[in-house]
C-alpha cells in the first residue's frame, strides 16, 4: 500500500479523496466484482450519477471506511 494520499478521479482534479464509489459493469464483471473510483466532495455527486445511470453503481462510502471485498 502506498503512503500517498488519494487523489480524485473525476478528471484533471487533484483534490484528496473523500469517497469510495464501487462499482461494476454487469456485461463484462462477475456479480461479485467491485471496481472503485475515488470522489472529492465537490466531484461525488458528478461521478455517482454518471454511474448511476448506467447502471454501475453499486455503493458509495467514505474513504476511511471503505473496506477492499475479499477475494477468493
Amino acid at each position: 500500500m502506498s503512503d500517498e494520499t488519494p487523489i480524485c478521479s473525476a478528471k484533471g482534479c487533484r483534490a484528496d479523496a473523500v469517497w469510495v464509489l464501487a462499482w461494476n459493469n454487469p456485461k463484462i464483471h462477475t456479480p461479485e466484482r467491485r471496481k472503485t473510483w475515488l470522489a472529492c466532495e465537490e466531484h461525488r455527486e458528478h461521478l455517482a450519477q454518471f454511474l448511476g445511470v448506467r447502471g454501475f453503481l453499486k455503493d458509495v462510502v467514505k474513504f476511511g471506511d471503505w473496506r477492499e471485498p475479499e477475494r477468493s
